[in-house]
């Protein structure tokens, strides 16, 4: 299977098994897909009616040089059983049950993740959590641990404890952990600045863009807007992470309401920020903020800009980085990886301030997905060897989708809030994923001015 798509003046085709990329002149790219559709001597014909009957013969010639070497339509990849030993590599501590906004959109119920109750975890689950993590990574050194909300920064002081108790583990079991935060920086201090800069390996802030983008729907308690807030806070921390070189994400939301989302990003990268991930909001067809499939011309189009705006800007010197638009074609990650993804549920879990385990932070309060709680140690292995069996070779949509190998499969927790089923993706956010890998797959080619060496 192939995929073949414009990028401005650019004729793309994508060997979707194999991985590679070709950039192709009008001829190449037509005998491409005839290719696809009627088989080389079908091709033949189809050609004829546009080319000349040499032109056609060379073309078919060099692609099926091309079909030879494994770099089109090359064979379906073999199934892979993925962790299998059952050890895990992440963990999501929803540390606070809580939050200091009340976002209309939030899918954790502004804090409370719809269990009717707010709450902070003591340090005393929090340990045990990190135990249960070390004694589940079987050999694994390096460990992922998210301090996750609502508002974790609300449990500030067991954050901080937390991480103290991970250098102690790091010592006493040869292990590594990355440590990251994500917060909507209202509780950022020159104490929370330091301390992150010092021991956390990633901080996402989240910040929608403009003022009054962001203000219609990341209130305060009071039901005000809570940009003028947030804002100075976010670069604080932010723009002292990127000084230092450490890794950090302005992480915004767009809804139908802006879908002009690209004026978004630019108004972040004029504060001088240059991380940004502005990501569709997921919500019930019937909320008036909802993205729904007839918004999709427009989310295009926005792309499109989007891409245009961040080319320009790093041509002039500006560096501008939008997460979606993060594709690395030489040195991606191994097969493993793209056919399941974030791992969750199967090597990534979640746990709440009560020790509850969930296969993610989206799953939290579905009790059909409870996997044990870190206090008594039980542990489901049979939804963890369920999520590790719901692959992309496991889902027929995804089987048969170009894009199946760089979105994995798309988000399971996504699956089943919209079709009861983690194996059945969230259409809307498939939709949006191919057209953000068009512009990224084309951005990749045209910064790097390929033209001889991927050229059929």
């Amino acid at each position: 299977m192939i995929h073949a798509f414009m990028y401005e003046d650019l004729r793309i085709l994508i060997d979707v098994e194999s991985g590679a990329v070709h950039l192709v002149d009008e001829l190449a790219y037509d005998a491409a897909i005839a290719m696809q559709e009627y088989g080389e001597e079908g091709a033949f014909r189809k050609l004829c009616e546009k080319y000349s009957q040499q032109d056609a013969m060379e073309v078919l010639s060099e692609l099926a040089e091309i079909v030879s070497q494994g770099e089109l339509f090359h064979e379906e990849q073999p199934s892979i059983r993925v962790n299998s030993n059952g050890n895990l590599k992440a963990m999501c501590l929803n540390v606070a049950h809580d939050c200091n906004l009340r976002c209309r959109y939030c899918f954790a119920s502004t804090g409370e993740y719809h269990l009717g109750r707010r709450a902070l975890m003591p340090f005393s689950v929090a340990r045990k959590a990190l135990d249960f993590l070390v004694e589940r990574s079987g050999n694994r050194k390096n460990l992922e641990v998210d301090f996750f909300g609502g508002e974790p920064l609300m449990n500030f002081e067991v954050v901080k404890q937390l991480v103290a108790y991970g250098r102690e583990l790091e010592k006493s079991h040869d292990k590594l952990f990355h440590f990251t935060l994500t917060t909507n920086a209202l509780g950022v201090t020159p104490e929370v600045v330091e301390f992150a800069n010092e021991e956390l390996h990633n901080v996402v802030i989240s910040l929608d863009g403009r003022k009054e983008v962001h203000d219609a729907l990341r209130i305060t308690k009071a039901g005000t807007g809570s940009f003028e807030l947030v804002l100075p806070k976010a670069k604080k921390l932010g723009l002292s992470r990127q000084r230092l070189g450490k890794e950090y994400y302005i992480r915004g939301t767009f809804t139908r309401n802006n879908l002009d989302f690209a004026k978004d990003v630019e108004y972040l990268a004029d504060q001088g920020f240059e991380q940004i991930s502005i990501e569709p909001v997921v919500l019930p067809d019937e909320d008036s903020s909802s993205i729904r499939e007839e918004d999709m011309p427009k989310v295009f189009a926005e792309y499109d800009k989007l891409a245009r705006i961040i080319y320009e800007r790093r041509k002039d010197g500006r560096w501008l980085n939008f997460f979606h638009f993060m594709v690395d074609l030489e040195n991606g990650p191994c097969l493993a990886k793209r056919m399941t993804g974030c791992g969750a549920g199967s090597e990534y879990i979640a746990v709440t301030p009560e020790g509850d385990i969930y296969p993610c932070h989206q799953f939290v309060g579905n009790e059909a997905f409870r996997m044990g709680s870190v206090l008594s140690g039980e542990f489901d292995l049979n939804i963890q060897s369920r999520f590790s069996q719901n692959t992309i070779a496991s889902k027929p949509e995804c089987r048969s989708c170009w894009a199946k190998y760089f979105c994995s499969g798309g988000c399971a927790a996504n699956a089943q809030n919209y079709n009861s089923d983690i194996s059945k993706p969230y259409k809307p956010a498939c939709i949006m994923q191919r057209k953000r890998l068009e512009c990224a797959i084309g951005l990749y080619i045209k910064e790097r001015n390929i033209d001889n060496a991927l050229t059929c």
